[in-house]
């Protein structure tokens, strides 16, 4: 099999990786304080999925219009057993 252009990977200068360093670096800084709100969030996040789910079966929800749903206990959805820091719907 011959020599094809997506197999060859071009050089790069000291510049562009240092570069390319700096920012992956400021990227994975960004990415841990998003983390860390996330994981600072997760009591509110509780809160708000017992306030949807009493919203849901008591009032109910919206179906089209003026019509609404209420969600009998039945039906209302278990808790995984999962973290969900980084999800906000589980």
């Amino acid at each position: 099999m011959g020599d094809r252009v997506q197999h060859k990977k071009p050089s790069m200068s000291a510049e562009a990786r240092e570069w390319l360093e700096q920012e992956t670096d400021a990227q994975e800084r960004r990415y841990a304080g998003i983390v860390a709100e996330q994981e600072a969030l997760t009591p509110d996040r509780e809160q708000w999925y017992a306030q949807f789910l009493e919203i849901v079966s008591t009032r109910g929800f919206n179906v089209t219009g003026d019509q609404r749903r209420v969600i009998p206990e039945d039906e209302l959805p278990t808790r995984p057993d999962r973290d969900d820091a980084m999800k906000v719907v589980w």
